[in-house]
């Protein structure tokens, strides 16, 4: 490993300024491509962070060079000491955001906005509410859609993340598209990605490729506005000219961002994961609470973060169903 006294710095020389927290593993919704069917083993409420494990980890990163938080889960909002970690990540000189299924989130308006968390990314894979009843297996639909429109009307930030897969929810990208008219968010079309127990194949991925053959089908060519993406950006965005709000296509599986990635996410119970992809994971929290310094264990997890999706550098490897079996589900990772 080299000496180098970045800790936050991989081996190819990427730098690493943003942190994804996971909460809690629990969710009050049950999205297909997310949770297993048979649901998942949860770890035991010792094994997770508490809030002030939370708030020690995070300002080691902090103090190591990142400048974006951002809570994931399962569902954060569930969390109910949720006012507590917001208090306390605010306190740190780091942007704060949130990812949220917004079920729940217009009981946290005031909250979010007395601790600066301005940005809000609410997963939302269909805007037909059968179809919504059937990838979460709730029936949560109006409730999420008017949140949707109460964040915007309360000056939040908003994005909205939609799974594309094949055969379900591809007829529905230019109704999404048509979402951003009169409304100041970005729709974000997520690429199928494989984790263990959501049944993923290639074949019910929707590439970025074909997402802009729906596009170009229903807008004429002088109408689709390629937008500059920011620094470190993981998606390709675009507008339709005239239109308020934009939409982009992340597309983790057939063009990954993997050059530019400066992401890294802690688990609910204090896992350091390096890549989204990879089946290994460091133990922050054991370390933590034998009263030892965490650095040295992220400089090397951060060291050994491999060049492109955990070694998955390939179509075909990618397609190896024990390669991502070894990962977690997506809600023990965090969205």
């Amino acid at each position: 490993m080299s000496e180098n006294k970045n800790i936050l710095q991989d081996s190819h020389g990427r730098d690493h300024a943003y942190l994804r927290i996971s909460l809690i593993e629990r969710c009050n919704l049950r999205c297909t491509y997310c949770m297993p069917e048979e649901g998942v083993t949860l770890s035991p409420k010792s094994d997770l962070m508490t809030y002030e494990e939370i708030y020690e980890i995070a300002k080691t990163f902090v103090d190591n060079g990142v400048t974006k938080i951002r809570l994931t889960g399962g569902e954060p909002l569930i969390r109910k000491d949720i006012p507590i970690i917001l208090e306390k990540l605010a306190t740190l000189p780091v942007e704060l955001s949130i990812t949220s299924n917004a079920v729940i989130i217009d009981k946290y308006i005031d909250v979010l906005k007395k601790y600066g968390v301005n940005k809000i990314n609410v997963s939302l894979d269909s805007l037909d509410e059968s179809k919504f009843k059937h990838i979460t297996r709730r029936h949560e639909f109006k409730k999420v859609y008017n949140n949707i429109l109460l964040l915007v009307k309360e000056g939040f930030t908003v994005k909205v993340n939609a799974v594309l897969m094949k055969g379900f929810n591809e007829n529905e990208i230019i109704d999404f598209i048509n979402f951003t008219k009169d409304l100041p968010i970005s729709v974000r079309f997520i690429e199928f990605m494989p984790f263990d127990g959501n049944k993923w194949d290639m074949s019910k991925m929707v590439s970025y490729a074909e997402v802009m053959r729906y596009v170009h089908d229903a807008f004429a060519e002088d109408e689709v506005e390629r937008l500059q993406d920011a620094p470190n950006d993981t998606s390709k965005n675009y507008r339709i000219k005239g239109y308020q709000g934009s939409f982009a296509i992340i597309s983790s599986v057939t063009n990954p961002f993997c050059d530019s990635c400066n992401r890294l996410r802690l688990t609910a119970n204090g896992q350091l994961k390096n890549c989204l992809f990879s089946s290994t994971e460091s133990d922050l929290l054991t370390t933590l609470r034998a009263g030892k310094s965490i650095e040295s264990v992220i400089q090397k997890a951060v060291w050994a973060k491999l060049k492109v999706r955990g070694g998955m550098d390939t179509l075909k490897k990618l397609q190896e169903p024990e390669l991502h079996t070894n990962n977690r589900s997506m809600t023990a990772i965090g969205g």
